[in-house]
């Protein structure tokens, strides 16, 4: 058995998840739920020791008030710094034996069930990730030692990640894992599989 410490980022700002259409302050608050409702289904999974957010200084408050430890972005702004700043905390944090996961934060029908399914594979890989639901992306990266870590996200990441190395995990397709959302259509297909926050920003807009 292998436990985790899990890194969230989250954008947190105005401008996330722009391609939902509306109002700035609209699709905002739809990011942040479907962040929210994803880090509460990654702090109920078994063996997860804690989730790192990496996040805007606007948005920590929301995070740490339900039980993650809030990482405020400093650096050049993005993706990757985020997630390297993520990686030092959980390095600093984890002891032998305890592995690091990157887990994307726009999964709003992840379930904790899911998520530890899926670790529990991880475990038995040095690096593990898991893909999309097209299988060009990345949702989850995983390594038992974390200064391994290669992240690769973006464009074509699954081919990235598995060319370093990360070993693709058996998970279906249909899992709340693979379902990460840009659009409002995307979130359409999921309806019923929702988190409580996310459903509820969605009959708002």
């Amino acid at each position: 058995m292998t436990d985790w410490w899990v890194v969230v980022p989250v954008k947190g700002t105005a401008d996330a998840k722009s391609r939902f259409g509306g109002s700035p302050g609209a699709h905002a608050s739809l990011a942040r739920a479907i962040a929210l409702d994803t880090v509460e289904a990654a702090l109920a999974t078994p063996g997860v020791l804690g989730v790192l957010v990496v996040t805007s200084s606007e948005a920590s408050a929301d995070f740490a008030g339900i039980g993650a430890t809030v990482v405020v972005e400093a650096g050049p702004p993005g993706l990757t710094s985020a997630i390297a700043q993520g990686i030092e905390r959980a390095t600093a944090r984890s002891a032998m034996g305890e592995g690091v996961a990157i887990l994307l934060g726009d999964l709003p029908a992840l379930s904790a069930e899911e998520l530890g399914q899926a670790l529990g594979l991880a475990a038995a890989h040095p690096r593990a990730m898991v893909a999309d639901a097209d299988g060009t992306g990345t949702t989850l990266i995983t390594a038992l030692s974390p200064a391994t870590h290669a992240p690769a996200f973006g464009i074509g990441s699954a081919a990235a990640h598995a060319a370093a190395g990360y070993v693709v995990l058996p998970v279906s397709a249909a899992s709340g894992l693979r379902r990460d959302v840009d659009t409002l259509e995307e979130l359409r297909e999921l309806a019923g599989r929702l988190g409580v926050r996310t459903a509820a920003a969605f009959r708002g807009l």
